[in-house]
């Protein structure tokens, strides 16, 4: 076809449906992940439930298409489209619901998201799987051959702008509501396309119908008690779902379903999770507090642990946060003050690739319970950590598992890979508990060989604004790591070794109101937050860094 008869091409009616089933049936699956994260998670079995569920009712509908095909008409593929709007209004309106009953299933946690993704996702994807049978059968062109090929190029061709326009374009600047509203809006102006140029009155008044109930929809998705707290303030950014809720006089940032950062508005130097106190360690290793010059925390999210150390101690802070939305937020609802720090918009790993800066501290806070960024976790990456950090800097990561047993397998990995670069590594745990918690690991480019004598010296002697009496004693002695693999780039281990922490229970400390003391909380449960979601820690891949 040269340019001049491509100016001319106008698409046949069954050429425009399959275009536009493969848009909307690609962007609905791309949309899917929005929806089911904060629920179940962003991890791989989410991911990769998605796909099959969609796949396996594309293919269904290709197989029961393909054995009507003879009775195909124009009309007909408007029905479907039909169809499949009214069911994205369905999902519009009642996902979160319906996320939240499928929530308490008794089953293994990587199949949990399932039963949530077949009922919402399956059937619009099956019924759009009969549009490409459909206009293979009415196509213009000679051959089966000839006619099926093309059907599946404009397919594929809808299905890569369906993907493209929707992870670019539309999430970055459309509520879920929204998107499934356009979505819903395409189908019925294709279905009323086909049945033109002057549409019957039974598809005309259907169109119509289905409009409306789109619309409604859309603006009235059914309202739940949230047993969180009150939502101040929420947004779908480029990378995740992202919520501000008040709790009393706690605020906590939410990341997909997930806690992330906390606050007490009323005694704003409180550690509210008792951890970030801990990231204090490596100035209690430190020689001199004095010789801290400049200090990077991968890792933003509430800014709160930046923040503190931009308020205690008189160094350069330097943070990385993958999403200038959850940066914004910090700045609207948790006090971030951002002329005392510097901000980098990046990926962590990118950002300190392409520095020449050195760092006498740098803080990873960036993995959390069902999904780690494999990239900020391998040889590679920590002998790019080493690098940056000055003669005697430390690293500080804060890895979410077990001390022991089989959900330790991520933090015995972690521990291996560190210790094929580093000289000395401590581990302190943040609960009694030997349930999933948040454990400290320090790292240093030199031996410093500290006893709990020494260190708890230094905690009585030095002014850091917190007491570390409760994480010296809670220093753990080496994990057992005979069995454990060495990360590396080219060998993705991690999502295997986060498996057995999926389901998990996840011990949260959380200090007390006016004292140093610390409780033992689970993650709040509510109509958006499944109960193995994780809480506490920051993600990437998907995702946002830090605190």
């Amino acid at each position: 076809m040269d340019i001049r008869s491509a100016v001319a091409y106008r698409p046949t009616k069954p050429e425009l449906a399959v275009f536009v089933s493969g848009i909307t049936s690609m962007g609905l699956e791309i949309l899917a992940v929005r929806i089911v994260a904060p629920q179940f998670g962003s991890h791989i079995y989410t991911v990769g439930g998605i796909l099959t569920v969609c796949l396996a009712a594309l293919s269904l509908g290709y197989w029961q298409g393909g054995k009507r095909a003879a009775f195909a008409t124009n009309r007909e593929m408007s029905w479907l489209m039909l169809g499949t709007a009214v069911y994205i209004g369905v999902v519009i309106y009642a996902s979160d619901l319906l996320l939240t009953h499928t929530s308490v299933l008794a089953l293994p946690p990587r199949y949990a998201s399932l039963p949530a993704v077949i009922v919402l996702f399956g059937p619009p994807t099956y019924l759009l799987g009969f549009i490409s049978p459909y206009a293979a059968e009415l196509s213009a062109k000679e051959g089966t051959g000839e006619a099926s090929g093309h059907v599946y190029a404009l397919g594929t061709i809808g299905s890569i702008i369906g993907s493209g326009a929707t992870t670019f374009l539309l999430i970055p600047v459309l509520t879920v509501s929204q998107i499934g509203l356009l979505f819903g809006l395409i189908l019925v102006g294709t279905a009323l396309a086909l049945t033109g140029p002057t549409p019957p009155r039974k598809p005309t008044v259907a169109s119509v119908l289905v409009v409306l109930l789109l619309v409604g929809a859309a603006g009235g998705t059914p309202v739940e008690f949230d047993h969180r707290g009150d939502i101040v303030y929420e947004t779908g950014t480029a990378h995740q779902q992202l919520e501000i809720i008040d709790s009393g006089s706690e605020r906590t940032m939410y990341l997909d379903g997930a806690r992330h950062s906390a606050m007490d508005l009323e005694e704003p130097d409180r550690h509210v999770f008792t951890y970030t106190k801990y990231f204090h360690l490596p100035m209690l290793m430190a020689d001199d507090v004095n010789d801290v010059d400049r200090v990077l925390f991968i890792g933003g999210g509430g800014y709160t642990g930046p923040q503190d150390f931009a308020d205690q101690y008189d160094a350069e802070i330097d943070v990385v946060e993958l999403d200038p939305e959850v940066t914004d937020a910090a700045d609207e609802y948790f006090g971030l003050e951002r002329d005392e720090m510097n901000i980098h918009t990046e990926d962590g790993r990118q950002f300190l690739e392409q520095t020449d800066d050195t760092y006498d501290v740098i803080v990873i806070d960036a993995y959390k319970q069902d999904q780690v960024p494999f990239h900020l976790t391998t040889t590679e990456f920590m002998d790019l950590v080493s690098d940056r950090l000055s003669d005697d800097g430390m690293l500080h990561a804060n890895v979410i598992a077990a001390p022991s047993g089989p959900a330790a397998e991520f933090y015995q990995a972690q521990y291996h890979t560190m210790a094929e670069v580093f000289p000395e590594l401590e581990s302190y745990r943040t609960s009694d508990s030997s349930a999933i918690q948040n454990i400290q690991i320090v790292a240093s480019n030199e031996p410093r060989e500290l006893s709990a004598a020494d260190l708890a010296e230094r905690n009585d002697e030095r002014d850091l604004g917190v007491d570390l009496s409760d994480a010296i004693e809670n220093r753990m002695s080496s994990p057992d790591t005979d069995d454990a693999p060495v990360l590396q780039d080219d060998r993705g281990e991690v999502d295997s070794l986060l498996d057995p922490m999926l389901g998990q229970r996840y011990v949260i400390e959380e200090t007390n109101t006016g004292s140093n003391e610390t409780t033992t909380t689970d993650p709040p449960q509510s109509a958006l937050t499944a109960p193995t979601a994780a809480t506490d820690a920051s993600a990437t891949t998907a995702p946002s860094y830090g605190k």
